[in-house]
């Protein structure tokens, strides 16, 4: 009976993910001809596996795939971080950015454009900051050998008010040349992201690397006595969540500036589609992640072109009554 019972279950969740795997296809090939010079599917085909060398063909490659893949990229690891966030912590508000490690990286990425610097300098100084913010909250919260989730917690929210403190005071003492960019890329911007395969390559391995420990996830998200009674190595388990987490958000901070509410709504959005089964949730979460910032990303190249907005913005004005509308499913 249990083997019959299991089937449709399977079949829904290959169902879903396959569903969510075509409307990322989908969502990508409108990046791709979406725009101010509008481009076919065909012109697009052409420009991807035929070696096209028109304007449309250079266009596609060498401007909007970049960004595709780079907002992609960066919406799959915010969504997969924050799943994760959110079994460390077990927090419902937890996402990717509660720890600090997005403060750290606006620090490092502001004081390299304050200082004029290169841009490929301004994302190894991201890099940096946000794996500093990394291990100065581990280290805070782990020095005398006990990590309780209220611990991390309080920690990561006092480094990120550090960080903040850090970002305003730069704010106010930039030229006005350079505010523009700095709070273009606090808001999270795309345009910039020309190196996005690296970050593909991340969020693939990460999957991997996560999915075989899924189950004892499962166990872990139902409390930690739970989980220690039924063989879980509850340290190991939470070193491997909070590296893993820290790295992806840092990769994606890092890649596309701060974007908020994908890594906090994402997951919540999968869980009541989903269900609670890690097995299923992070996949889908990658992929609704992905999605979601690349129709955002599109949408902030073509409501008001020429001019571009923030992506940030618009993926906060559709969290927030995405997130209302959860609440309002679940009061309790």
């Amino acid at each position: 009976m249990s083997t019959i019972r299991a089937r449709p279950c399977r079949s829904r969740a290959f169902g879903i993910i396959a569903g969510l795997a075509l409307a990322a296809v989908a969502a990508f090939v409108l990046a791709l001809m979406s725009g101010e010079l509008a481009i076919s599917v065909r012109s697009a085909a052409g420009a991807l596996f035929e070696g096209d060398q028109s304007m449309e063909a250079q266009v596609v490659r060498h401007l909007r795939l970049p960004r595709a893949v780079a907002v992609f990229a960066c919406g799959g690891l915010l969504a997969t971080a924050g799943a994760l966030m959110q079994v460390l912590l077990r927090n419902p508000l937890a996402d990717p950015y509660v720890l600090g490690i997005s403060g750290g990286a606006a620090v490092g990425a502001l004081a390299a454009m304050l200082a004029g610097l290169a841009s490929f300098v301004v994302d190894a100084a991201a890099f940096g900051g946000a794996l500093t913010a990394m291990l100065l909250v581990f280290g805070l919260a782990h020095g005398d050998g006990s990590w309780t989730q209220t611990r991390l917690l309080l920690t990561g929210v006092i480094v990120a008010a550090g960080c903040g403190a850090a970002i305003t005071l730069m704010l106010a003492i930039a030229p006005d040349t350079r505010v523009h960019s700095m709070l273009f890329w606090l808001m999270g911007d795309a345009s910039g992201a020309r190196r996005p395969w690296p970050a593909l390559v991340i969020l693939a391995l990460g999957l991997v690397l996560i999915l075989p420990f899924a189950r004892e996830l499962n166990v872990l998200a139902r409390g930690e006595l739970t989980a220690r009674s039924l063989g879980v190595k509850v340290v190991r388990l939470r070193f491997l969540l909070y590296g893993l987490a820290s790295l992806l958000t840092a990769v994606s901070v890092t890649l596309v500036g701060s974007v908020g509410f994908v890594g906090l709504i994402v997951p919540h959005l999968m869980r009541f589609v989903v269900g609670n089964d890690q097995r299923v949730l992070l996949p889908a979460a990658l992929l609704a992640g992905g999605t979601l910032l690349t129709l955002a990303d599109t949408a902030a190249r073509t409501v008001i072109a020429p001019v571009q907005l923030p992506v940030g913005v618009l993926t906060a004005l559709i969290g927030v009554p995405v997130f209302l509308f959860l609440l309002s499913r679940h009061r309790r």
